[in-house]
């Protein structure tokens, strides 16, 4: 048993533990209901506030929507003006740019080309926005006005600075010196790069915008002229030099000639004119021989100022030949800057029709007057035309190739020519050859002394020029002299029916004719 003393305190300890218990569920209790209280308090605070806040986004969305119209109101309106401003502007446009449409393009080609931009969308925008409006005329026309103004300046650009190329430096580019070892290039320079670069400038405008073709007509024209007029000054050249050889050398290539016994052999022929008139004055004995009966020593009249002049002709002819070509190169560079890449063989052919119809009428006028001569029973003119053909057949390669892509009728001209001088000079030999075996004399001049005979003389100085310009084996003058000095030579003027034996040393010329002959045609 537990004692009661130790009960009654163990009583007390649980009655002070209870009523702790009861003291701070007190507390609890009372701190629950003040919590209750404040959150009573917070939520009717928050109820006000949403409350309020719900009154003010109803006040304020409307106005929030209001101020975005207002917005984009004012977008609209500045877009508006902006697009009035712009369209404003084109009404302006003919007003603005009609001092520097007068002016012209001179000296300010890139503000000049941009007030012709302005123009053009000042035309595109009436055309497709109000196509009856007045002012689309005033700026149609202003732009016709400006596109005449950039075709002029292109025409007034390649008028004054287009110039003949000086003789001295077309006999450079074609390379007349062909000793020198070392060949320089020689550029020709036909504008000033700055100027080419406007004249560039204006032509593509005008194709991509001016929607007009006669800019390059006008450029073929310009070109055409500045090109015939350079050959002409070349042909002037010759006329006024006062040098005796065929050769003329410009004086740039002479200060670089290297006159030493180890020279380079030119590929050109030489020109000798002293071996051609020697020709000239045989062929000359046998046709006054053929005219009048006489023997052709003693009609021989000296024609050397004749001569001298027709040597000139010659060469000037043949370096033409030489400088159309190299002109023609630089001419196809020139214009593949300028002109759009379809059109340029079209002006290219136009553009040298000029210079070439005068060429191949200068060669037709040489082969006429053979062929004159040649009825005339005067052989000598035909040996005008072995040069010339020997370097036409020479040039035709080059020549073939600069035209390419020309008209038929312009590649044709050059082949109809050589066709024609072959055709004379065959001809021509032909019935000179003739003439010998015709000669009445033929038993009568044999030599006394035994030496050459004067035919087979005759034909060394003719295989001479057939050496030089011999042009087909066809033409060649020994083809028809040779056989025919042996036969006469070997006539015996004594006796008719005993043929005398040819003297050694006219065997063993003739036969050295023919064996060169044979050895470099067969």
């Amino acid at each position: 048993m537990i004692p009661t003393e130790d009960a009654s305190a163990r009583k007390r300890e649980i009655e002070e533990k209870l009523k702790q218990e009861q003291e701070t569920l007190a507390f609890i209790r009372e701190n629950l209901e003040k919590s209750d209280q404040l959150t009573k308090g917070m939520v009717s605070i928050l109820s006000s506030f949403e409350s309020r806040l719900m009154q003010l986004e109803n006040s304020i969305i409307p106005v929030h929507k209001q101020t975005e119209n207002l917005q984009r109101l004012q977008e609209n309106v500045d877009k508006t003006l902006s697009c009035m401003d712009h369209v404003i502007s084109y009404y302006h446009v003919a007003k603005d740019t009609d001092k520097i449409i007068r002016e012209g393009p001179t000296g300010r080609l890139d503000e000049y080309l941009a007030c012709i931009a302005k123009i053009q969308k000042a035309v595109e925008y009436f055309q497709d926005n109000n196509p009856d409006s007045p002012e689309l005329n005033l700026v149609k026309a202003r732009f016709e006005k400006g596109k005449e103004s950039l075709e002029a300046e292109f025409r007034g650009l390649l008028t004054r600075y287009s110039k003949p190329v000086p003789p001295i430096l077309i006999l450079d580019a074609i390379g007349v010196d062909e000793e020198l070892e070392v060949q320089e290039e020689v550029t020709l320079e036909h504008l000033p790069e700055a100027v080419l670069q406007d004249i560039i400038i204006i032509s593509g405008w005008l194709v991509e915008y001016g929607r007009n073709q006669d800019f390059m007509n006008v450029y073929f024209q310009i070109r055409s002229n500045q090109l015939d007029r350079s050959i002409k000054g070349l042909k002037e050249h010759f006329r006024k030099s006062s040098a005796s050889s065929g050769i003329l050398y410009s004086p740039a290539v002479q200060t670089k000639r290297k006159d030493t016994p180890t020279k380079k052999a030119p590929k050109r022929p030489v020109y000798i004119p002293g071996t051609i008139r020697k020709a000239q004055n045989l062929l000359k004995q046998y046709s006054q021989h053929g005219l009048d009966g006489k023997k052709g020593g003693a009609n021989l009249t000296p024609l050397e100022g004749k001569d001298d002049v027709l040597d000139i002709e010659i060469d000037s002819y043949i370096h033409c030949i030489s400088a159309f070509v190299k002109l023609a190169q630089s001419e196809y560079a020139l214009l593949s800057e300028i002109i759009p890449e379809h059109h340029q063989k079209k002006t290219f052919d136009s553009l040298i029709q000029e210079a070439l119809d005068n060429l191949m009428l200068e060669g037709d006028n040489i082969v006429s007057a053979a062929r004159k001569a040649i009825l005339r029973h005067d052989y000598s003119a035909v040996l005008t035309i072995f040069p010339i053909l020997r370097h036409l057949k020479q040039t035709k390669p080059d020549f073939d190739t600069t035209l390419q892509g020309t008209a038929a009728s312009t590649k044709n001209k050059l082949p109809t020519l050589i066709t024609s001088m072959e055709t004379t000079g065959a001809k021509a030999l032909e019935e000179f050859a003739d003439s010998i075996k015709n000669d009445p004399d033929k038993e009568y001049n044999m030599p006394k002394d035994g030496t050459v005979h004067e035919l087979t003389s005759n034909v060394s100085v003719f295989k001479r020029v057939e050496h030089l310009y011999h042009p087909t084996p066809s033409l060649s003058p020994t083809h028809f002299l040779s056989v025919t000095a042996l036969s006469y030579h070997n006539k015996d003027t004594t006796s008719p029916k005993k043929e005398k034996e040819p003297h050694f040393n006219d065997k063993i010329l003739i036969m050295s004719v023919n064996n060169q002959y044979n050895v470099r045609f067969c």
